[in-house]
This record gives structure tokens, C-alpha cells and sequence, in this order.
């Protein structure tokens, strides 16, 4: 009896902690620059989740369409995905709505956490590589130029058509399964971030909270319902990515592990300027010298201005011990992953 109940204990802890990675990865694919994927790779559970993304195919689908949703179930490590999202659902309804209002009040503090965070997880995933050689260092130098290339580049335009949104799906769920590439900042460039992981999600928080005590009158605005359908879209595009980038993954993880890793490593340190504390955004202006608004209100962002810390500011001293706050909330989870392994 004692030991049910110590299995059910840690039954509940460890599905605890799914969920409170799926909050961390769902917070972490919300900032611009960030990769949740990171997170995955940092705390443990990377290859899992590409591996479980990677059983959706013909074989899952037979299952379902001959009524064996258990083996399904089971096939697709539905425990796992299933709490792993529900936190990243989470997040999205209560830990970004806190981020966003975090970084509007804060955004230099929370932006040097998630620097000094990016920082580390490199160091963490360069002593993965077992082998650095020529082949290596080329591949390296291949992820560092096209992180550098995405980070230096201008946004496009707004664009609210479904193929475009579903494409949009297809392209930033990538920061989920890539550490290194943000899927947010992705949709930064393609112009469809304040749209898709702003306005659309609002509107959804909106619709499901009216829902629930059965106000359904938010239906009615065609704007919201046209969000909606946006998100509906979107979220479509994403699970095709997942599925793409997840096949992917899983053969050149375990044909060329070394190689991946260097790549991912490129990737991480071409973008990890994306969250340099020390910058200040830059907008598109008219003609008139006014700054150029968008459809739903939003300013259109143009890019990022980086600048030296002003080292005779006691601010900056604030925000190197958030830096080396964020490092060491990722040191702490590589030490809590490698004892948890041995």
C-alpha cells in the first residue's frame, strides 16, 4: 500500500513538473529572440518531445481511423504532450499576459534574464558536442551566418490572409523544435507578431472566458470572429510544422548528432542579439514624420538599435545581476537533469 502511494507520488510530481516546462517553454516562445526550444534542450526532455511529435504519422493515423485510441494513445506518449501543453496553454492565457505587462514595466530586467538564460544554455549545449572537428566547425559557421543574416533582418508588412497565417503556423512553430530559432521573432520578420501572438490570442482569452459563463456575444463582432478564425488557421499551420520539423529532427539527430548540435549552436549565438539588453527599437515613419500604425493600432517596428551600457548608471549593474540571474536558473537545470540521469 505504502508503495502505491509512493508511486503515485512521484506519478504527480513528475507530471507537475511537465506542466511547469510546458509554462517556461510557452513564456519563452512568447519573447522575440527566445527559443523555447531552448528550454527543452537545457531541461531534458528535447529528444522526448521530438520523438513524440515524430509518431504523428500514417501509422497514428491508422490507429485512430480503426478506433484503437489507447494504443494511439500510448503510440504518440499522449501523457507526456498532453501536460507539456496544457502548461504551455497556461502560459499563454496567464504567464504571458504577466510577461507582456513585465515587459512593458521592465522590459530591460526581463530582457537581461533571458540574455544572461541564452548565455549559459550555449555553454550547456557546446559541452554536449562530443566531437568538434572540420565538418563541425563548417556546419557551425553555416547556423551562426543565417542566425545573424534572420537577426539583422527588416520586417515585412502585416498580412492577415489565411494561407499567409498558415504559412506563418508552419514557420514559428520551429522556435519549439529548433533551439536557437525564434519562432517569434520569425513572425517579427514576416510582420504577423503583434496579429498572431498578440491580437489573435487576446481575442481567444476573450471568447473562451465569456464561454465559460455561456456569454457567446463576442462572436458577434466580426473582428473578433475574424481572429478567431485566424488562430484556428494558424493553429493548424503549426501542427503541420511540427510534424515536418519533427521528422526531420529525429533523422538528423541520430544520424549526424554532433553536426545538429553545432548547428543549433550557430543558430543560438547568430540570434543571441536579439536579446542584448542594451537596445531600443526603431520604427517606420511616413512621409508626414509620423510613425506608421497598423491595422489594430500597433506601431510598425523597423528594427533594433544596440548601444553600450552606461557602466556609471547603477541600472546597469541591476540588469548584469538579472543577467547572471537567468544564467544561473539554467545552470541549476543542467545540474537537476544530470541528477536526475544518474
Amino acid at each position: 500500500m505504502v508503495k502505491i502511494i509512493f508511486w503515485k507520488e512521484i506519478i504527480y510530481l513528475k507530471n507537475l513538473l511537465l506542466i511547469l516546462k510546458g509554462v517556461a517553454m510557452g513564456a519563452a516562445n512568447k519573447v522575440p529572440g527566445v527559443s523555447g526550444g531552448i528550454i527543452a534542450l537545457i531541461g531534458g526532455f528535447y529528444e522526448e518531445l521530438i520523438n513524440s511529435f515524430q509518431h504523428f504519422n500514417s501509422y497514428s493515423l491508422k490507429l485512430i481511423l480503426k478506433g484503437d485510441y489507447k494504443n494511439f494513445w500510448d503510440y504518440i506518449n499522449g501523457n507526456f504532450l498532453s501536460f507539456l501543453f496544457f502548461g504551455v496553454i497556461v502560459s499563454y492565457f496567464s504567464i504571458s499576459l504577466l510577461l507582456d505587462y513585465l515587459l512593458e514595466k521592465y522590459e530591460l530586467f526581463v530582457i537581461g534574464g533571458f540574455f544572461g538564460m541564452i548565455l549559459a544554455s550555449i555553454h550547456v549545449i557546446i559541452k554536449q558536442v562530443k566531437l568538434w572537428n572540420l565538418s563541425t566547425y563548417i556546419i557551425f559557421f553555416i547556423g551562426l551566418s543565417f542566425g545573424l543574416i534572420l537577426s539583422f533582418s527588416s520586417p515585412s508588412s502585416e498580412n492577415d490572409q489565411l494561407f499567409f497565417v498558415f504559412f506563418c503556423g508552419i514557420i514559428s512553430v520551429s522556435g519549439m523544435t529548433i533551439p536557437g530559432l525564434s519562432g517569434s521573432f520569425l513572425l517579427l520578420i514576416l510582420g504577423n507578431y503583434n496579429l498572431l501572438l498578440i491580437d489573435a490570442v487576446n481575442a481567444l482569452f476573450k471568447v473562451t472566458s465569456e464561454a465559460f459563463f455561456l456569454n457567446f456575444d463576442s462572436l458577434n463582432d466580426p473582428y473578433i470572429k475574424r481572429l478567431i478564425i485566424i488562430m484556428i488557421v494558424f493553429a493548424l499551420g503549426s501542427l503541420l510544422g511540427l510534424i515536418l520539423f519533427s521528422n526531420l529532427l529525429k533523422w538528423v539527430l541520430e544520424k549526424f548528432p554532433n553536426h545538429a548540435l553545432g548547428l543549433i549552436i550557430g543558430f543560438i549565438c547568430g540570434t543571441v542579439i536579439l536579446v542584448y539588453p542594451w537596445k531600443s527599437r526603431e520604427f517606420l515613419y511616413g512621409e508626414n514624420g509620423d510613425i506608421l500604425i497598423n491595422t489594430v493600432g500597433n506601431k510598425i517596428f523597423s528594427n533594433y538599435n544596440y548601444y553600450f551600457p552606461d557602466l556609471s548608471h547603477y541600472q546597469t549593474y541591476n540588469v548584469l545581476l538579472f543577467i547572471l540571474l537567468g544564467a544561473g536558473i539554467i545552470y541549476l537545470l543542467d545540474y537537476y537533469d544530470k541528477k536526475h540521469k544518474s
